[in-house]
């Protein structure tokens, strides 16, 4: 218990990046995204994952434990290049090969092509990890544009929609869509008005679609994250808010990515073949119910 603690410490010193989406680059402490002491066992072997929002974070940590367990990989990141390389340079150190495409995952075409660019390079395609998105704090509805609540819901729940659909034609039985929710779909968040409608309305799809989709024999489940460790922290709150970031769970702390991507490696994989429509929440010790 006491490595746990050294390697994940409560608290975060102040800071702020200008802009947005945010790099993980100036983030310190940097987040924990490789997990070290994780041994691979295949469980993933010759698979072929997409993942979108892999650049950094939850995705970067997801990306590298997929290539652990032995998949081949592409991500889907906006514009964060720098990010996106070094997620790349992560995944070949595990031995496998990293597609990285930049591109807005809440454009349709963009999916098309993300999609069409992964079958073109291996043939198939095994997982799709719906992981992007975004958030802009407000301090009440007010504040909340139209162009911002387009913009958020474009992120979050319509890029699912669309890559879903770009994917669906080439999933076999035995596929997989895992989906990003988050704790605020559960318990809500009074300045993440619109960031938190879209997480629930993840939670609904991820049940509807599994209905849809069980017959063909594709399971469809999805994580909801508490606080944790990663730029959209310090891209989107402000420095004291970031300082105390974690600190209100059971736990006392944010937790880190590489805590969060072995639920999806379990998701992925035979040891949930049983499970469908679920929604698994490594969140800190807030206890959610659904």
């Amino acid at each position: 218990m006491a490595q746990q603690k050294s390697r994940h410490p409560a608290g975060q010193p102040p800071q702020h990046q200008g802009k947005r989406p945010g790099h993980q680059g100036p983030m310190n402490p940097q987040p924990s995204e490789t997990r070290p002491g994780y041994r691979g066992s295949g469980k993933l072997r010759d698979k072929v994952a997409l993942i979108t929002g892999g650049d950094s974070g939850i995705g970067r940590a997801i990306a590298v434990l997929y290539a652990r367990e032995g998949a081949k990989v592409g991500i889907l990141y906006l514009n964060e290049d720098e990010d996106a390389r070094e997620t790349r340079r992560l995944v070949e150190a595990e031995g496998q090969p990293c597609t990285i495409l930049s591109g807005d995952a809440g454009q349709e075409e963009i999916c098309r092509n993300a999609v069409e660019r992964m079958i073109a390079d291996h043939g198939r395609l095994d997982i799709v990890i719906n992981n992007a998105a975004e958030q802009h704090p407000q301090k009440s509805i007010e504040y909340i544009t139209a162009e911002q609540l387009e913009r958020t819901f474009r992120t979050n729940i319509f890029s699912q929609f669309f890559m879903v659909k770009a994917a669906l034609p080439h999933l076999h039985e035995g596929a997989c869509i895992v989906n990003t929710t988050s704790v605020t779909a559960y318990k809500g968040s009074p300045e993440l008005l619109d960031y938190s409608a879209t997480k629930g309305a993840i939670v609904a799809f991820t049940r509807s679609l599994s209905m849809a989709l069980a017959d063909r024999g594709i399971r469809v489940n999805a994580v909801a994250p508490g606080p944790i460790w990663t730029p959209l922290i310090p891209s989107t709150f402000d420095e004291e808010k970031v300082e105390s970031f974690g600190s209100n769970v059971p736990m006392k702390r944010a937790g880190q990515p590489d805590e969060v991507a072995p639920c999806f490696v379990f998701l992925a994989s035979a040891d949930s073949s049983y499970m469908s429509g679920q929604v698994l929440h490594p969140n800190g010790g807030t206890v959610v119910n659904g």
